[in-house]
C-alpha cells in the first residue's frame, strides 16, 4: 500500500483546491474579442489549477485506459451512482477507484465538459479524499500489527 500511497500523493495536493471549487470556478468560456452573435466560436478556458491537476494525473500510473469497462462491470450509469460507490468503497474497489478518476481524467481529453463535471459533481474530490483515506487506514493497521 505504501506504492499506492506514493501514486495518490501528488493528486492529494489539489484536494483543498477541489474543496472549494465549483464549476464556475473550474471553467469560464471564451467567445473571442467582441465577436459575439451567431457564427462566433467559443471555447472552454479551464482555470490553471486544473489543468495542472490534469496534466499530473494523466501520467500517474491511477489511470485506467480501460475505464468503461468498470462502469459496465458496476453498473454505473450517472454521477449519483459514481458518489454511492466512492462512499462505500474500501481497499479491494482500488481498481474501481481508479476507472471513476480515468473516465474524468482521460475522457475529458476528448469531451471537455467531463473536467468540468469532475469538479462539480465532487468526483475528484470524493475519489481522492476517498484513496488517500484507504492508503492511509491500510498503513495504520500495518503498524497495528
Amino acid at each position: 500500500m505504501t506504492e499506492r500511497r506514493i501514486q495518490v500523493e501528488p493528486l492529494a495536493k489539489y484536494l483543498p483546491w477541489f474543496e472549494q471549487a465549483s464549476q464556475k470556478s473550474a471553467a469560464s468560456m471564451y467567445s473571442g474579442n467582441g465577436l459575439d452573435g451567431p457564427g462566433a466560436l467559443t471555447f472552454p478556458v479551464y482555470d490553471p489549477t486544473l489543468m495542472s491537476f490534469i496534466k499530473i494525473a494523466t501520467n500517474s500510473p491511477l489511470m485506467d485506459r480501460n475505464y468503461q469497462y468498470v462502469y459496465t462491470r458496476k453498473g454505473i450509469r450517472d454521477a449519483a451512482g459514481e458518489r454511492n460507490i466512492i462512499a462505500s468503497a474500501d481497499y479491494r474497489d482500488w481498481d474501481t477507484l481508479c476507472g471513476i478518476l480515468s473516465k474524468y481524467v482521460l475522457g475529458g481529453r476528448t469531451k471537455g465538459i467531463l473536467w468540468s463535471q469532475g469538479v462539480s459533481e465532487r468526483i475528484f474530490f470524493l475519489c481522492l479524499t476517498k484513496m488517500l483515506d484507504i492508503v492511509t487506514e491500510w498503513n495504520a493497521e500495518r503498524n497495528l500489527r
